[in-house]
């Protein structure tokens, strides 16, 4: 007994120093590819930080926003076409391979961040008038975005919105007209096309909000938010109707909080929710990325440890630190990466978790 004892002791210390010696900056990458960061600059020269994260880290993308909120008279980075395209530029050849993901949010209406004052066109409609306009033109508005999106370098845009306009008192999606209605079958059409629209010019998309966020009063970028008592299992019909149509790049999850899915943790958070409803019972086999994990619906109730351990469990592959939404609390990647790997170290995270989670992302960027 005591033999096979010392057998299993010696079996795991060999596992464990082999994996943090010899490939310990194979692991760095591999946990650093499970990031999309957001960053100050609106260049990306060899020697800023940003680059040096993306060489040293294998980060797999990046967020740009226009809107700077540590100096609103300068932008965060996107100034004007040329720039953004000069960028996106200098942050692919910051990456091993010419794929890292740039992303932004450009679904039309009050979200887009490719404006007009920057010198694009900033006039994409929102969803909820897309029914009223001829499907012909439809097609060649949202072809106008991804031929946009591709002009400047943008290879991911985190849309389109398929939440159901199911709550007049929901002002994040209801309230600024960012779903295509409140009939899932409508709102697949519509997405569709954008998302083919997308696709024809080179752009990746990303469903959202996984598991329904239509439903909601209150805005998880400021506070906790449960849908349980509003909520409809006829939100995730988008999802099942496109999963069937294979048109689905990736899912961004909520951080809701569901109790008919989950009574202890939100959406983001929840391994019955992304391993569970979403995988396991709908069959998405793809990338799923979480919404911000700075938002206040789950920063203001977890630590930064927390928050990374039970994302990455919870079966999400990309993990979202966007560094928009409070200056006092912009996270590095260094500490992002440190934190993931002292979690290995102490078992809560599994090295096949991150190989599994790798493996979803490859395949993600071998569509670019």
């Amino acid at each position: 007994m005591s033999r096979l004892l010392l057998l299993g002791t010696f079996t795991i210390l060999f596992f464990t120093s082999s994996l943090f010696s010899s490939s310990s900056s194979s692991l760095e990458q591999k946990i650093g590819n499970m990031f999309m960061v957001g960053f100050y600059g609106t260049t990306a020269k060899p020697q800023s930080q940003i680059c040096k994260d993306i060489k040293k880290y294998n980060i797999s993308g990046v967020i740009l926003f226009d809107f700077n909120p540590v100096n609103r008279k300068k932008a965060k980075n996107i100034a004007n076409k040329k720039q953004l395209a000069q960028l996106s530029k200098e942050l692919q050849a910051c990456s091993n391979n010419g794929k890292l993901l740039i992303a932004v949010d450009q679904e039309g209406g009050r979200v887009q961040r490719l404006k007009s004052k920057y010198g694009f066109y900033g006039k994409f409609p929102k969803a909820s008038d897309t029914p009223k306009i001829p499907q012909k033109k439809l097609e060649k508005i949202y072809n106008q975005m991804g031929a946009e999106l591709q002009s400047v370098g943008i290879n991911y845009n985190l849309a389109p919105v398929v939440d159901l306009a199911i709550n007049k008192k929901n002002h994040v999606i209801y309230g600024l007209g960012r779903s295509y209605g409140s009939n899932p079958k409508g709102v697949a059409h519509y997405s569709t096309i954008f998302i083919k629209s997308m696709h024809r010019n080179g752009i990746l998309t990303s469903l959202k909000h996984f598991p329904g966020h239509g439903s909601s009063t209150g805005d998880t970028h400021k506070g906790f938010v449960d849908v349980t008592n509003q909520w409809k299992n006829s939100e995730l019909d988008p999802y099942r109707i496109l999963s069937k149509k294979r048109d689905i790049d990736s899912v961004m999850v909520a951080h809701v909080m569901n109790k008919n899915i989950d009574k202890n943790y939100p959406a983001t958070l929840s391994s019955k929710t992304v391993n569970g409803k979403l995988r396991k019972e709908l069959g998405f086999g793809g990338v799923v990325i979480t919404d911000d994990l700075q938002m206040g619906a789950i920063s203001q109730r977890y630590t930064l440890k927390q928050r990374i351990k039970l994302a990455v469990n919870a079966g999400n592959d990309i993990l979202l630190f966007g560094n928009q939404l409070d200056p006092k609390s912009v996270v590095s990647t260094k500490k992002l990466v440190n934190i993931m790997i002292s979690l290995v170290k102490s078992g809560d995270i599994k090295i096949e978790t991150i190989k599994k989670a790798n493996t979803r992302i490859k395949s993600l960027k071998g569509k670019l």
